[in-house]
């Protein structure tokens, strides 16, 4: 990696673009900073260790949250305080417990409330551009 300059980042803004959790990173990742070429090549031609942790685990809280499709405010709810690996995911989404099962349904009442709102916030403006003419 490389020193830093304008255009490089930390590597915890780097670990959150790849999505991937920052302890679990290499040593020499942690105390770099990557340029935004650099940051091009991680994502281009991720090294193993990246590709490892992507398909392993532990993921950061989002990457959590996106997979059991819940908010992470549902993680934290569901008491989901550390990172995940993927067979722990795994194992929840096949044997969910109720928190988990709660959770799914009101995050998706919540995007299909949020979907309603768009398409007539959409209508509205098709309406107000028809009468605009």
């Amino acid at each position: 990696m490389s020193s830093a300059n304008s255009q490089s980042m930390k590597p915890a803004t780097v670990a959150k673009k790849l999505g991937i959790y920052l302890p679990a990173t290499p040593q020499e990742f942690q105390d770099s900073t990557i340029t935004r070429a650099e940051f091009a090549e991680l994502q281009a031609n991720p090294p193993e260790w990246l590709a490892e942790l992507r398909r392993n685990g532990p993921h950061p809280r989002p990457v959590v949250a996106q997979k059991l499709n819940i908010s992470i405010g549902g993680l934290s709810r569901g008491g989901v305080e550390e990172p995940l690996t993927t067979a722990e995911i795994t194992a929840l989404l096949q044997a969910p417990p109720q928190w988990l099962v709660t959770e799914r349904a009101t995050h998706a009442a919540v995007r299909a409330e949020a979907q309603r709102v768009k398409e007539e916030a959409a209508k509205k403006a098709a309406k107000k551009a028809r009468a605009a003419k």
